[in-house]
Parts: C-alpha cells; sequence; structure tokens
C-alpha cells in the first residue's frame, strides 16, 4: 500500500500540463531518433541533455523528458528493421529477422502496428516490474557500507561488457579510461591538484555532461558525416493495415513472455536489451516449434524481441535509481543527468527525492500510453522521415548540441573540450573501443575512490575489510564470473545471433 501511494504521488507530478506536454515531447523526439539507424537511445537523450539545460527545466521535468525519449527510442528502432532490414539500434537487430519478411509480403503496416502494441506490453510489464521490485532492492541497500559499495562498482565494470560484448579486453581498457578521466581535478580529501597542468577550468574536474555529449553526440555526427551523407534512402510503402484480432490475441502469450524475459535480462548488469529481444526471440522458436515460420515472417517472431527490449528499457533503470549503478548504456546517461542535478542515486534517494522518483516512473506509465497512441496513427511520418538525407538532420542535432552545452557554462573552453571528446570518440569508436564503459568509468570513479578510502578509513588501512563481510564476498565473486563469463559464453552466443540474423532476406 506505501508504494501505490507514492505511485499515487508520482502521478500528480506527472500528470501535471508542464510534465506531461515534456513526455509527449519526449516520447515525439525519441521515435523519431530510435527510427534513424544508427543513433539510438544513449545518442538520443545524450542530444537532449543540452535542450534540458537550455530551458532551466526543474529536476523532475528534465527526467521526464529524457526516460520518455529513451522510451520512445526504444519504439522508434523497430521503424527501420521492419522496412528497411536496417535496425535502429542494437536491440532490435531481432526485429529484423521476421519483420522485413512480414515487409516483403506487403504486411509493413501489420508489423508495425503488432511491434507497436508489443513494446507497449514489454514497456508496462518491465515498468509494473519497476515498481514492484525498486523499493525492495533500495531498502536492502541501505544495509551497504563502503566495503559493499566499491564491490559493487567492481561489479558494475567487470559485466559491462557483457556476455554480448565483441571484446570484453576492450571494455576493460575504455573503463580504465573513464576512470583515469575521473581523477582530474583537485582531491577533495587532500586538496591535491591532479593532471590539471595549471589549466583552471580543470581544478573542478572534467564535466561529464561535456564528455557524454562529445563522446556520442559528436561522434556520431561524424560518422554520419562520413558514411551517410547525400541522398535518403529509398522511400517504402507502408499499405494497408490487415491484423485482425484473432491474430493479435495469438500474440498475448508472446507479449508476456517476452516482457518478462526481458525485464529480467535488464535487471542484470551487463545483460541489457540486446540480451532481452535475443532471448526472448529464441524461446518463442522453441516454444511455438515446427508450427511457427520464424525468419520468414512470422508475427510472433516480431512480437517477441519488441516485447523484451522494451521490458529490458524499464529493467535497466532498476539498478540506476536503487544502487546508482546504470544496468545499461542509456541509463548511464541517465545517470550523469541526475549527478548534474546534484541528485545522488541510491537506495536514499526513494526518500530525499521521492517526488523525482516516482515522478519518473509513472511518466514510463503515461509514456507508453502516449507513444502507443503516437506509433499507430503517425507512422505514416515516421517512415517519411526514413528517405530525408541526413545534410537536413545533420545541423539541427548539432545546433542543439552546441547551443546546450554553451547555455550550461557559458563557456568557449567547454565547447573545444566537446569537440575534443568528439573526436576522440570518433577513433575510438574507429578502433571498436566503446564508449559506455568511459562514460561509467567517469561517473562511477569518484564515488569507488571515495568508498574506498572510507572502507580503509574505518579498517585503519586494514584492506582486509574489502572482502570482510559475506555480502562483499558475494559482490565479489559475481564480478569475477562477470569478468569469466564473456569468454566462456560470450562466443557461443555471438555465433547464434549471427546464425539467426542470417536467417532473414537480403534487401534488395
Amino acid at each position: 500500500m506505501e508504494t501505490l501511494g507514492f505511485l499515487m504521488d508520482g502521478f500528480a507530478v506527472a500528470l501535471t500540463p508542464y510534465n506531461l506536454m515534456f513526455a509527449l515531447f519526449g516520447a515525439f523526439v525519441g521515435t523519431l531518433i530510435g527510427c534513424l539507424p544508427g543513433l539510438g537511445p544513449a545518442n538520443g537523450v545524450a542530444i537532449l541533455i543540452p535542450l534540458a539545460f537550455t530551458l532551466g527545466l526543474p529536476p523532475e521535468t528534465a527526467m521526464i523528458l529524457l526516460t520518455s525519449v529513451y522510451a520512445g527510442a526504444m519504439y522508434g528502432g523497430r521503424i527501420s528493421s521492419i522496412l528497411l532490414n536496417i535496425p535502429g539500434d542494437e536491440p532490435a537487430m531481432m526485429t529484423c529477422l521476421d519483420g522485413y519478411p512480414m515487409a516483403r509480403k506487403g504486411r509493413a503496416a501489420d508489423a508495425l502496428a503488432v511491434s507497436a502494441i508489443a513494446s507497449f506490453s514489454g514497456g508496462l510489464i518491465g515498468t509494473i516490474g519497476l515498481i514492484m521490485l525498486a523499493p525492495v532492492l533500495a531498502r536492502f541497500a541501505l544495509t551497504f557500507g563502503p566495503a559493499e559499495y566499491f564491490a559493487l562498482f567492481l561489479l558494475a565494470f567487470a559485466t559491462l561488457g557483457g556476455i554480448t560484448g565483441k571484446n570484453p579486453m576492450k571494455t576493460v581498457i575504455a573503463a580504465t579510461i573513464g576512470i583515469m578521466i575521473s581523477t582530474v581535478g583537485i582531491d577533495i580529501s587532500t586538496g591535491t591538484q591532479r593532471y590539471t597542468f595549471g589549466v583552471l577550468e580543470l581544478y573542478e574536474g572534467i564535466d561529464f555532461i561535456l564528455a557524454i555529449v562529445g563522446l556520442f553526440a559528436i561522434s556520431e555526427l561524424l560518422f554520419f558525416v562520413e558514411s551517410r551523407m547525400g541522398h535518403g534512402r529509398e522511400k517504402v510503402s507502408v499499405g494497408k493495415l490487415t491484423l485482425t484480432f484473432k491474430e493479435l490475441v495469438t500474440t498475448l502469450p508472446t507479449q508476456l513472455r517476452g516482457g518478462v524475459l526481458g525485464f529480467i535480462s535488464g535487471v542484470l548488469p551487463g545483460a541489457g536489451a540486446s540480451l532481452g529481444s535475443f532471448i526472448s526471440y529464441t524461446l518463442e522458436k522453441q516454444v511455438i516449434g515446427r508450427k511457427g515460420k520464424f525468419g520468414e515472417g512470422d508475427i510472433r517472431g516480431v512480437v517477441a524481441p519488441e516485447a523484451g527490449n522494451n521490458g529490458a528499457s524499464s529493467g535497466a533503470l532498476v539498478p540506476m535509481l536503487t544502487l546508482g549503478v546504470p544496468g545499461s548504456g542509456t541509463t548511464a546517461v541517465l545517470l550523469a543527468m541526475l549527478i548534474s542535478l546534484n541528485i545522488t542515486p541510491g537506495p536514499l534517494m526513494f526518500t530525499q527525492n521521492a517526488d523525482i522518483v516516482w515522478g519518473v516512473i509513472a511518466a514510463l506509465l503515461i509514456g507508453n500510453v502516449l507513444l502507443l497512441l503516437l506509433n499507430i496513427p503517425l507512422v505514416g511520418f515516421f517512415v517519411k522521415l526514413l528517405s530525408v538525407p541526413p545534410m537536413f538532420l545533420l545541423p539541427i542535432v548539432t545546433m542543439v548540441a552546441f547551443v546546450g552545452i554553451y547555455s550550461i557554462s557559458h563557456s568557449t573552453f567547454d565547447l573545444y573540450f566537446m569537440i575534443a571528446f568528439g573526436v576522440a570518440g570518433y577513433f575510438l569508436r574507429k578502433l571498436e573501443i566503446p564508449l559506455v564503459p568511459i562514460i561509467l568509468g567517469l561517473l562511477l570513479g569518484p564515488e569507488m575512490e571515495k568508498n574506498l578510502g572510507h572502507a580503509l578509513v574505518l579498517s585503519d588501512g586494514d584492506w582486509s575489510i574489502l572482502w570482510a563481510s559475506p555480502l562483499a564476498v558475494g559482490l565479489w565473486a559475481v564480478a569475477g564470473l562477470g569478468l569469466v563469463l564473456p569468454y566462456l559464453l560470450g562466443p557461443l552466443l555471438r555465433r547464434r545471433m549471427n546464425a539467426a540474423m542470417k536467417e532473414t532476406p537480403v534487401s534488395d
């Protein structure tokens, strides 16, 4: 009952006309970003962060805007997967397997409609799971001491690559780069300058908002300039909606299974929406067996991955809100926004900033309804966007990023720094070094250092305090598994994902 009361308070925050307007705007923009191949939710949220500062939004409104963009981008990723056989983001890869064959059979409208409904179901199931699990985990996290938090942050880094990561060693390198960057500035415990080189702007450290916008948004712009400048893509005909109520009813068990599996994978550190969509699709294929025509345009092959990846997007918010540890790349960006707003994510957030937590959760429920209402009638508009040449979209994105960053500090130094991060991000991506671990290192590095220092002060310099409690030992053990499993299970899972992707027809 207490949770229900908090949720009602959250609805009181989310349903104000001001917040509702930004939730609708975020859902719309997020869908636009999601349907553009290559951008994805992390880039979308990073691009919109400067806008939130430019408009001077209060914390609850800013978070409602960005979480709506997150949810909208997860919805939008399916559009290019179905119509172009090009995933809008990595979690939408599995949607290509049956979505594109449906489109080639003249059922593009049916695939888009049923995938929107599946996205709604997955998001709804995930949000309900978030409501039920987050308060319980937050109460449990109150028992954590500095040693347990240090082990938890280590676990976050250990599982960051996930079992779907291409190269775990490059993930470690990226996280190390992030932690090194986080040490720049004045040490708050000793007052010592570290790696400032006499530059006054570096005394307070490197603003992670600059790093995020540079590494994600600016580097993505450079990739667009390199590979996608020129003409828009060929216009795709959606056709008429022929989906029957009977077909929709037959997909309900698939939606339920996909949403639950997706939520579980989202909660697990390092798993995320990609694994959620893959597991949901694979399980559905095994459940249906020979009765299905997976890879040939089976409607359940569209429903399962969409329910899975949208359930995972809500699940990834659980560790971020309760422990201050992001469950995905996008939640790492959202974590940076919370810290920028002087809000400390973690168990105390549910008491000290309950209006923000429950306002965001309520906004997710409202946003799912808004996204369903947007995605079905406006699908023709989103399809037309796929044919717009990037040369018309790039200046808008660039303007938002530059104006937003300048409005935060009114410093040209920050603009140059953002560009530097963008160029660095471009070359790191060329080397296939992931960017999310860098952001996570930048965000969690100071907290990891602080908790290590507190633990050693409490133990009078005895390092054994880091594994003295059973909880800390358990976290260290899971962290060890997180380092080993990518090498053991990663290649097998990637081979299966690649084999599944080869089943879909190649675009003409």
